[in-house]
C-alpha cells in the first residue's frame, strides 16, 4: 500500500489560509513592501537579500512577474513536511516553486526553487 500524502492539521491549514489570503492581497496590489514583510529575511539565507529593500530589488522585481503573481493568486498550495519536521506549502508556477514555511513567527515566504 502506497503511503498517503501528508495532511496538515486543521490548525495549520487555518493559519496558512489566513497567511496566504494576505499574501495574495499584497500580490494583487503589486505591493512589494507588503510581500517583503511576509518574507523570511535574509531571503534564502542570502546576505544580499537581508532587508526589505534588497528583497524588493533582487527578488521581487525578478521573480514576481505579472504572470507569477497571477499564478500565485490562483495556484493550489500543496502541503508537505520537510526533513526538519517543518510545515511547508508549495505553489508551482511554471519553472518555479514558491515555498511557504511555518516559523515561530507564523507562516513566511521562505524560498523559490526550480521546478524540475
Amino acid at each position: 500500500m502506497a503511503p498517503k500524502d501528508p495532511i496538515a492539521t486543521p490548525a495549520v491549514q487555518k493559519e496558512f489560509e489566513g497567511f496566504i489570503a494576505k499574501f495574495r492581497a499584497a500580490l494583487k496590489a503589486n505591493d512589494a513592501a507588503a510581500v517583503a514583510g511576509m518574507t523570511q529575511l535574509p531571503f534564502m539565507k542570502d546576505s544580499n537579500t537581508s532587508d526589505a529593500a534588497q528583497f524588493r530589488d533582487k527578488v521581487y522585481k525578478v521573480d514576481f512577474t505579472a504572470k507569477n503573481r497571477a499564478c500565485l493568486q490562483r495556484g493550489k498550495a500543496v502541503y508537505q513536511r520537510d526533513g526538519l519536521n517543518n510545515d511547508n506549502y508549495f505553489i508551482f508556477c511554471g519553472d518555479k516553486i514558491f515555498v511557504f514555511t511555518k516559523t515561530p513567527a507564523g507562516f513566511l515566504f521562505t524560498d523559490i526553487s526550480m521546478n524540475d
